[in-house]
């Protein structure tokens, strides 16, 4: 009689959200990092920073935040190429849990902070990091110019908030409530045509 045994059990593979979320990771660990090598003792801080200003930076973070989620949403019911990004980006993101949504909103906001403005800012300066932040962000694609141009300028203002506010707090709040937001949004909603 022959016998027949079941095919070995494979690990799962890692979902798409897992790996970016680990790509996010690694870049916080490489801010963290090549700041203790440079003998920064702070990443999330700047020498300028207060306690009184590190209360009230979150809050700018949030205020921020919802804003840019404002005229989001404002510009994907204005604008042709705005609608365009939402559903490309829809076509990529739909099948997201909750969960996952989330999740990759705390790792992009705290590693991509971690690293372009915590470790780059002080370092290369506001504007040079936010060129490099843009490109991160940059598709071959002429439809998603708009999102590169966007991710440039709130490079800046993140930029910007770090350096006076002195701290990571709000820029990571902001972004984070930006990722959030716009991902379950986009997510969830189909524009019709």
């Amino acid at each position: 009689m022959l016998r027949t045994t079941s095919p070995t059990p494979r690990p799962p593979r890692l979902s798409r959200a897992a790996l970016i979320m680990g790509v996010y990771t690694l870049l916080g660990v490489t801010a963290v990092v090549w700041s203790w090598l440079r003998g920064d003792g702070d990443v999330y801080r700047m020498p300028s920073s207060t306690p009184s200003r590190m209360a009230l930076s979150p809050l700018l973070g949030l205020l921020l935040g919802l804003v840019v989620v404002f005229l989001s949403r404002w510009a994907t019911r204005r604008f042709d190429w705005a609608r365009v990004l939402h559903r490309e980006f829809h076509a990529i993101v739909y099948e997201l849990t909750s969960r996952e949504i989330v999740l990759l909103a705390l790792f992009s906001s705290v590693g991509e902070e971690l690293f372009f403005r915590g470790a780059l800012v002080p370092h290369i300066g506001v504007v040079a990091s936010s060129v490099i932040f843009a490109l991160l962000h940059f598709r071959r694609d002429r439809r998603f110019v708009p999102w590169t141009i966007m991710s440039f300028v709130m490079g800046l203002v993140l930029g910007v908030m770090y350096v006076e506010v002195g701290d990571l707090g709000g820029p990571i709040v902001a972004h984070f409530t930006i990722n959030l937001l716009n991902l379950a949004y986009i997510a969830r909603t189909v524009l019709r045509a």
